[in-house]
């Protein structure tokens, strides 16, 4: 699925670590920040989730909500939240429908493993609307997170 900047952002409903269902609609009225990521416990996407842990505050003062999701169980996701002292929510997309939905979804990805989400970002603005979209193919990549402060500096 090829989205679209200023198109309407995929809706979804996932459990969190916390083992509540979170919607998107839940963050209406809020900026957010939407990272995908491949597999908790894995070297880039600890440094990605913890380099957003530390810059939190930046995020908080642009008016923007972080969450991030991969397909891992949200049992793996919480321990993972737990080890790295990770400040936002964790969703799990273990039925992979919203990485779908969101054009993420790795076919292949290391060791052979199928179905993971490709780390990807997305900005959504407080109507629900897609204000940026980054996909990378190359899980080795972190998203560009200056461009997505200017993004949200802008709404």
């Amino acid at each position: 699925m090829n989205l679209l900047l200023n198109s309407p952002a995929p809706k979804f409903t996932l459990f969190s670590t916390e083992k509540k269902e979170i919607s998107l609609t839940d963050y209406n009225g809020k900026n957010i920040v939407i990272l995908f990521f491949p597999l908790s416990f894995t070297g880039v996407c600890t440094k990605e989730l913890c380099m957003v842990r530390d810059e939190l505050t930046i995020y908080n003062d642009l008016n923007a909500v972080v969450i991030g999701i991969s397909v891992d169980s949200l049992f793996s996701l919480a321990k993972f939240k737990e080890e790295q002292n990770l400040n936002f929510d964790l969703l799990s997309d273990f039925n992979k429908e919203a990485t779908l939905s969101y054009g993420a979804l790795a076919e292949t990805f290391a060791f052979g493993m199928k179905g993971v989400s490709k780390r990807s970002a997305f900005v959504v603005d407080k109507t629900g609307i897609l204000k940026y979209i980054e996909i990378l193919e190359d899980a080795g990549q972190i998203p560009n997170f200056l461009a997505i402060k200017d993004c949200l500096a802008s709404l």
